[in-house]
């Protein structure tokens, strides 16, 4: 097995699988011309066929190797085309005249007469005008495999690019938004220490559930949709330990417990740190945050809507750090055709509402 591999890479480090490339190559023309694979073959067992054969096959591949690995890198690609056009001819025309030669050699191991041997018109005429045709169309094969092998490599490369600068992306999305909430909640248990130390342990203790989710939790791009939902439960009760009794607060959380399907950490987050962050203060009017979701099969529909100030809805509208724009521009990579975002501000009322098409765990995993 070893020493199998071995002559195979020594082959591939050569290029020497060119010889049995453009033996097939001939051979099949040559079916090709006389009509007859029977006959084909009895002529490449005649030795003065066989000689002149060997000529074609030989010539042909060092041409064909000289124009991939010397004019090809050397001329093509830095976009000289008049003179690798100019050049390829010339190899052909070389090539051909290489080629003339196994017409007599073979003439002469058969004891006859080139004319006798290949026909009353034969000449040197014939015999480069054959050479020259063959050795042209062995090129021509020979590039458009070659042009086809990088445009597929090409291809396969920029998928690659596109791939990882997709998961550079994500990931940055992600953990940009991390540290955000991180601060945000340090600095409302430090406000709750002041205020109301027992209230402060119990946002403590909460905040230590949010963080070991983070940690341990959410580490795929994908995840069970209840432990997000458990995720935003415990924020939401987070963020009403610290709230004091103006703000109006109804959850409506509508879901299958034993479902399968998936989600992208944190995706749903962001509309509610929003709403909390962004409700409106009045003294005189009503201070509200309705926050709804509903599971039918893979598909979530979820909404946040909260009162609001004209101030207020501008600033969540034109908010250039982390928050909406970031998690539309999530939703474009990881749900593209699979969700409906739809913002609206007015002067009372900030609402968000998506729809999105989920993905099973099991089709997760096989994808």
């Amino acid at each position: 097995m070893k020493a199998g591999r071995s002559t195979l890479n020594w082959l591939i480090r050569h290029k020497l699988y060119h010889l049995p490339f453009w033996g097939v190559y001939n051979y099949l023309s040559w079916v090709i011309t006389v009509g007859n694979p029977v006959k084909a073959t009895h002529d490449l067992l005649y030795l003065p066929f066989t000689v002149k054969f060997l000529f074609y096959v030989v010539v042909q591949t060092l041409a064909v190797c000289f124009n991939l690995y010397f004019l090809f890198p050397r001329y093509l690609e830095k976009s000289r085309f008049g003179v690798y056009t100019v050049l390829t001819l010339l190899t052909c025309v070389g090539a051909a005249f290489l080629i003339i030669p196994g017409y007599y050699t073979s003439a002469r191991l058969a004891h006859s007469t080139v004319q006798q041997l290949w026909g009353e018109k034969a000449c040197i005429f014939v015999f480069f005008s054959n050479a020259f045709l063959s050795t042209l169309a062995a090129m021509t094969l020979a590039m458009s495999i070659k042009l086809a092998k990088n445009w597929v490599e090409t291809r396969h490369r920029q998928q690659l690019l596109e791939k990882e600068k997709l998961e550079t992306e994500l990931n940055y999305l992600r953990y940009q938004f991390n540290p955000h909430f991180l601060f945000n909640t340090i600095n409302s248990i430090f406000f709750l220490i002041h205020k109301n130390p027992d209230m402060a342990s119990a946002s403590l203790a909460r905040f230590s559930d949010l963080l070991r989710y983070q940690l341990y939790e959410c580490n795929d791009e994908q995840i069970a949709l209840n432990s997000e939902i458990a995720y935003l439960e415990n924020f939401i009760n987070l963020e009403k330990l610290r709230q004091n009794n103006s703000l109006g607060l109804t959850v409506d959380i509508r879901r299958d417990e034993t479902d399968t399907v998936t989600i992208a950490p944190f995706l749903l987050m962001t509309f509610v740190e929003n709403a909390f962050k962004h409700v409106s203060r009045h003294t005189d009017q009503p201070n509200w945050i309705k926050i709804a979701l509903q599971q039918s099969g893979r598909q979530l529909d979820f909404s946040v809507v909260n009162s609001s100030s004209p101030f207020a809805s501008n600033d969540v509208l034109h908010y250039r750090g982390i928050g909406l724009k970031n998690v539309q521009r999530r939703l474009d990579l990881l749900y593209p055709h699979r969700h409906e975002l739809s913002i609206c501000s007015e002067d009372s009322r900030f609402e968000v509402r998506l729809r999105l098409q989920l993905a099973d765990i099991g089709l997760q995993k096989t994808a």
